[in-house]
């Protein structure tokens, strides 16, 4: 009988509460996800390149599981409450049909316990699905290619989700459970109503919506201007207007409500009791409903700006170079690339290079006072005479340091450029062409200083005068990051050896073969090579190679950083805030059920009831939604401005385009919740009305 009874009550509440329980299952999700994301192929594959970063991240994956199950305990915590104030009624009647308060916690402890037994049994299944798809999606879009993936369990990360998430639930129980076990029988029978408070004069409403609409405009420009991200003061400061600001705003909205409700037509069917309804809810709850605003400010920001980052970063930068050697014991560099065919020639691999060409990089040697070797005053002054701008400012700062600038030799560069599939520089013995590394330009720099090349100025080498031609050349020289050049010289190969001396370092760039690919993806053919280099022991010979993989994996960590943890938060941030918001209205919707079941005296009927309270509910999330989703679009975008390289800001159209529409789909996602909302409201209204229906 006892666990009928249990078994009973706890069905019933999943049915009658079935928003809360799907909120509960997917946080088990998200949970598991976080957890195992060490066995992820992705980040087995990145922690042989990235190791340092790789750790530092799965270091911070404790934190956010502490963070979470906080939020998550507030969250339990609330949702709960609803449901035992629902039952008030109920506890009531078993204490006063002679049940023990002890065997009464029993059973509620039983049926909690029941409900989270079977959302564990019901999220973990789906946790351990959608982290293999995941992986197995992850890995064949960035190529990894999936004939390699096995399936993985990750018992530590069931362990930590079936403890974290019971934990919190009890804790959570056990807190309320307390508060309901001291009332008195005829405490818990009566009627609970909602708390009247006292309304202020409307001005006062009205100068804080204008508060709080002039806060959050001077965060939005702090914010978008970057001046947020220039000192920690400054952020601070922006935090606080956001936070203050939405705060205030939705405390004033009485004004706006209160003036809807004398300008709408209150001829139609229960206007005047629905936006009486909406205008208590809202002075009410105006701190909760500002607070789920920030949350699903939160959300939009991280699944727009990490999509938007993650879907642009997999594409930056151009893929020429497979491989980057170097030769450390070779006295004379003339030796490194013969040296280096040698070696691969004696273990049969040199097949695996369609192409080996060296990239000579040095300094000028032909003088001992290193200060003002470079001297070029014709383009600082022709900076000087544009209009201000901060491009040029930025061109004026960083080209002062260039008194003493690396030089590359033009015959290399061109095979690069051949390599890469565009035309060949053509140099005279007094012309030299400029380079920059893409990290240290963007297109509106590139564009002034190619303005001002076109006009061939004339520069000082050494004492010698040497005339600047064609465009800023950006290739990477290298194949990964060892060496990145803010600013250096092409030189033609005569007067290259003439000003190094014969001095300079020697990078060897491979491309790999077509038999070395085998019809593989890229990222399997360059590991299969790293394991026939380090086979023959190739460091052995004292010479170092850096591959492509590595600048890919340090661009699959950002991609993995930018998906996975800003999807993780933006999930558990929606789930919070939706949930606090659906079951605080129906929270309040079955406290003032007595105003329902007046109507119903009044003559009311159960289809204009309903569209009474799914106007509320339109009012009560649709105002959360709409001010977050337009706050997303500022927050993205300070985001771009204060996360992004100068390189990667090129393109952040393309990014913002991305989390637009990704902000679109989650405010359609809210959408759905809502109408579920109206639903669960009908459902509550039928039962408010029943009994007063008894025709």
């Amino acid at each position: 009988m006892f666990s009928n009874l249990i078994l009973r009550n706890s069905r019933r509440e999943r049915k009658e509460n079935g928003l809360f329980f799907t909120s509960l299952v997917i946080s088990i999700v998200a949970f598991y996800i976080i957890l195992s994301l060490s066995r992820q192929d992705v980040m087995i594959f990145l922690a042989k390149m990235e190791s340092n970063a790789v750790n530092k991240l799965l270091l911070m994956i404790p934190i956010f599981y502490g963070m979470t199950l906080g939020i998550l305990f507030f969250l339990i915590y609330f949702a709960c409450k609803y449901q035992m104030e629902r039952r008030r009624k109920e506890f009531g009647v078993y204490l006063m049909m002679g049940m023990r308060r002890s065997r009464l916690f029993t059973m509620l402890l039983a049926e909690d316990f029941l409900s989270s037994l079977l959302a564990l049994v019901i999220g973990i299944p789906i946790a351990v699905l959608l982290s293999e798809i995941i992986s197995l999606v992850t890995a064949r879009l960035v190529g990894m290619g999936i004939i390699g993936h096995q399936f993985t369990l990750s018992l530590p990360a069931i362990g930590f989700t079936f403890v974290g998430f019971l934990a919190i639930k009890l804790a959570a129980f056990l807190i309320l459970s307390g508060k309901f076990s001291h009332q008195e029988i005829g405490s818990l029978l009566a009627n609970s109503s909602g708390n009247e408070k006292k309304q202020k004069p409307g001005i006062v409403y009205g100068i804080c919506a204008v508060c709080g609409t002039g806060m959050l405009a001077t965060a939005y420009w702090l914010a978008i201007g970057g001046l947020a991200w220039n000192k920690t003061g400054m952020m601070f400061l922006t935090l606080l207007l956001g936070l203050l600001g939405t705060i205030l705003l939705f405390y004033g909205m009485r004004a706006v409500i209160a003036l809807l409700v004398k300008t709408g037509n209150a001829n139609r069917k229960l206007h005047v009791f629905t936006f009486r309804q909406i205008q208590e809810n809202v002075i009410h709850r105006s701190t909760s409903m500002a607070i789920s605003s920030l949350l699903i400010l939160a959300a939009l920001c991280c699944f727009g700006a990490g999509i938007g980052i993650a879907s642009t970063n997999r594409q930056a930068g151009d893929h020429v170079l497979d491989y980057t050697f170097r030769d450390c014991i070779a006295e004379n560099p003339q030796d490194a690339l013969p040296h280096l065919q040698d070696v691969l020639k004696e273990n049969g691999l040199d097949s695996q290079f369609s192409q080996l060409f060296e990239m000579r990089i040095g300094h000028v040697h032909t003088t001992e006072n290193f200060e003002g070797v470079f001297q070029m005053e014709s383009v600082m002054e022709s900076l000087h005479r544009l209009p201000p701008s901060k491009e040029r400012d930025i061109l004026l700062n960083n080209l002062s340091y260039t008194d003493f600038p690396y030089l590359i030799c033009l015959s290399d560069y061109n095979r690069l450029l051949e390599a890469a599939g565009k035309p060949v520089l053509t140099l005279t013995d007094n012309e030299a062409a400029v380079y920059q590394d893409a990290e240290f330009t963007n297109t509106g720099r590139a564009a002034i200083l190619n303005e001002i090349l076109s006009s061939r100025p004339v520069a000082s080498l050494d004492g010698n005068p040497i005339c600047l031609t064609g465009e800023i050349q950006s290739v990477n020289l290298v194949t990964d990051r060892s060496i990145t050049l803010s600013f250096a010289l092409i030189l033609p190969d005569q007067q290259f050896l003439r000003y190094t001396l014969g001095n300079y370092d020697v990078y060897i760039n491979g491309i790999m073969s077509q038999e070395a690919a085998r019809g593989a993806s890229l990222m399997t053919a360059i590991s299969d090579l790293n394991g026939k280099l380090a086979g023959i022991g190739l460091g052995n010979s004292g010479i170092e190679y850096e591959s492509y993989l590595q600048n890919m994996g340090r661009q699959l960590f950002y991609l993995v950083a930018a998906s996975y943890i800003t999807i993780y938060l933006a999930i558990i941030f929606l789930v919070v805030a939706n949930t606090i918001m659906g079951v605080q209205f129906l929270m309040n919707q079955q406290k003032t059920g007595r105003r329902y079941q007046t109507l119903v005296r009044l003559g009311a009927t159960y289809k204009t009831m309903c569209a009474s309270a799914r106007k509320q509910i339109s009012w009560f999330i649709g105002l959360p939604v709409c001010v977050a989703a337009v706050s997303s679009l500022f927050g993205v975008k300070a985001l771009f401005a204060g996360l992004l390289s100068s390189r990667v800001q090129e393109t952040q159209g393309e990014m913002l385009l991305v989390s637009a529409a990704i902000i679109f789909l989650l405010c359609v996602v809210e959408y759905i919740y809502m109408n579920a909302i109206k639903r669960s409201s009908d459902r509550v209204l039928l039962t408010l009305i029943q009994p007063q229906r008894e025709e």
